[in-house]
């Protein structure tokens, strides 16, 4: 598929998202969800780096998962397996990202989001840019793929458009009986009637902001809800003072271009 149309891009910059119906193929998406079940199934063994991520609820015993993958909240940068890294390399896909990055693009977050039934799995309001120690962040991109339909009822994601035109917000953990690791939320927002669901089919893929807020509530089904999702960054972005610690923990990676001289 080509970069962003007129169209897609004056919407994007109107609202800090848009969507791309059946952007990938059934045959892709089985690869990706055959993956995750080999990993967590014991079948594969986890990349070198990624983390494997039980949901709070069964790691202190609430609920007893019917399945291994009815354990998992995530799998987390998966940037060395061979087989999920093929999402973030995927020519189309990058073709459309270099339309908010620009030329010499890195991946700089990966992970593939289960959200199993019988858990809390909600994710609160939030900001993607929180993660992210450098700027400019209108050089910064995230792409999420319903490797199933999401829909309401199974916890699909609940943006609030426009909201990308502001400042990172303080953040904070919510006040929740369960909260997954690092599910930060904005204090004291009000979602209220400007939030929008997305709905997605399989393969349905959203481009966003990292300024957009945005969340996704429970799976109240008997089934999964899972997603695909990277973070790229223009190769010239640069970090914020003190930011640079980043270079030791994180995994950024050219995926087109070059590295940029004085970037990430």
């Amino acid at each position: 598929m080509p970069p962003f149309t007129p169209e897609e891009r004056s919407h994007y910059e109107a609202h800090g998202f848009v969507v791309r119906p059946a952007f990938f193929d059934e045959a892709a998406l089985a690869a990706w969800r055959e993956r995750f079940a080999a990993i967590v199934e014991g079948r594969v063994e986890p990349a070198p780096q990624m983390t494997v991520m039980r949901d709070v609820m069964v790691a202190r015993g609430v609920v007893s998962p019917r399945s291994a993958a009815a354990a998992i909240q995530k799998l987390q940068d998966f940037h060395e397996d061979p087989e999920l890294w093929s999402y973030p390399m995927h020519p189309a896909l990058l073709d459309a990202v270099e339309s908010v990055t620009g030329p010499d693009v890195k991946c700089i977050h990966t992970m593939l989001i289960n959200k199993p039934p019988d858990v809390d799995g909600r994710h609160p309001i939030h900001q993607d840019l929180l993660y992210f120690p450098f700027r400019p962040a209108d050089r910064i991109v995230g792409t999420w793929t319903a490797l199933e339909r999401c829909t309401k009822e199974n916890g699909c994601l609940v943006v609030l458009p426009g909201t990308h035109r502001g400042k990172l917000l303080p953040h904070e953990l919510p006040g929740w009986e369960h909260v997954n690791a690092a599910y930060f939320g904005v204090a004291g927002v009000d979602a209220g009637a400007s939030r929008v669901h997305l709905e997605m089919e399989p393969g349905d893929t959203v481009f966003f902001s990292p300024l957009l807020l945005h969340g996704s509530g429970r799976n109240r089904t008997d089934g999964f809800r899972r997603a695909i999702s990277a973070h790229f960054a223009s190769a010239a972005c640069r970090y914020l003072p003190g930011g640079e610690a980043a270079r030791e923990r994180r995994h950024y990676r050219v995926v087109r271009g070059a590295e940029v001289a004085g970037g990430l």
